[in-house]
């Protein structure tokens, strides 16, 4: 009982440091697009993404609760402990590769991909949920989709209603407004990514007998909060980089298009209670508004890069997870 204890309250800090590293893994999701037109100097954006980051953490814990439950069953789980720090583990690790190299992969999926491989290392393939872990993948497949359909739609309504505005008073307008729709797209990170951490550690303590339902406690609330909150305030400049500048110039009117696109996609995910790569959404609203804007000017290779790396992060870090596993029984 007591190694059990002391592997929960490891998982309970790796959780949290997961949630921290996603904090500035993804501050660039919600204020790239700000930074860029200059709408926000970028101690201000940070400052503001962290607290409502960690407001729309408090929001509600639907995605956590199937986080908890949809991929495999915390109260049967073999090795139940283990198969969830060993995930974290490979979580964390891949989301430091991606950040060290400014590649805005997604915290969503080497977490999920994380749970799974290190699931079917403990009890083999017949220990997912395929029901809810095949609605998950969907989702967060379906959703850049979404984002990327939502932003050219946003974005040529745009150009139809001010077809004959004067450029510059326009954009000094839109980028005003930038301000509160980069605070929305702060506040709808929040409200999905954090709960991510939420569900991992309500497993944790089903799995060691801490916990016998599938309800988010407050404590867990407010610590995954607090931790995504901090994680946002350090930053997260490289990923910043390239999704502010890498994917096309942006302009106020171009980034208030992709900020109310991807709000809007990650709201009704939340709603749902579904988890999605905000990395995946914010940037393929910007490629969606860069399609509507001007083709040419979207630099495509980047996006390639970007699908590459989306690809490959389920599986890798799968492995990851697995092979994490397998070192942790040596100890454990």
């Amino acid at each position: 009982m007591d190694n059990l204890l002391i592997i929960t309250f490891t998982v309970v800090a790796f959780a949290l440091i997961f949630d921290f590293i996603n904090g500035f893994h993804d501050t660039a999701n919600a204020i790239a697009t700000a930074v860029s037109t200059k709408a926000l100097k970028p101690r201000h954006a940070i400052l503001m993404a962290a607290a409502l980051n960690f407001l729309g953490a408090l929001w509600s814990t639907g995605v956590a609760k199937t986080l908890t439950k949809d991929i495999v069953d915390p109260f049967t789980l073999k090795n139940g402990s283990v198969v969830i720090l060993a995930a974290l583990l490979s979580a964390v690790i891949w989301n430091l590769v991606t950040w060290y190299y400014g590649i805005p992969s997604s915290s969503s999926h080497a977490l999920i991909g994380s749970i799974a491989g290190a699931a079917i290392a403990s009890a083999g393939f017949g220990v997912l949920h395929y029901s809810g872990f095949i609605k998950i993948i969907m989702a967060l497949i379906i959703s850049p989709l979404l984002a990327f359909g939502v932003g050219y739609i946003i974005y040529s309504i745009f150009k139809v209603v001010f077809k004959n505005s004067n450029l510059t008073r326009t954009n000094r307008n839109f980028r005003v407004f930038q301000i509160f729709t980069a605070a929305l797209q702060a506040f709808s990170h929040g409200t999905n990514d954090a709960q991510k951490a939420m569900g991992i550690i309500t497993m944790a303590l089903i799995s060691a007998d801490l916990q016998s339902g599938t309800d988010i406690q407050r404590w867990v609330q407010v610590a995954c909060a607090t931790a995504m909150g901090l994680g946002t305030a350090v930053g997260g400049w490289k990923i910043i980089k390239t999704v502010g500048g890498n994917i096309m110039k942006i302009r106020p009117t171009n980034g208030v298009a992709a900020d109310l696109s991807s709000a809007l996609i990650i709201f009704g995910a939340t709603h749902i209670h579904l988890p999605v790569s905000t990395t995946h959404v914010v940037s393929s609203s910007i490629l969606g508004v860069g399609s509507s804007h001007r083709p040419k000017g979207v630099k495509w290779t980047t996006a390639q890069r970007m699908v590459v790396t989306w690809v490959i992060t389920l599986p890798i870090s799968a492995l990851i997870a697995a092979a994490s596993y397998f070192i942790l029984q040596l100890f454990l």
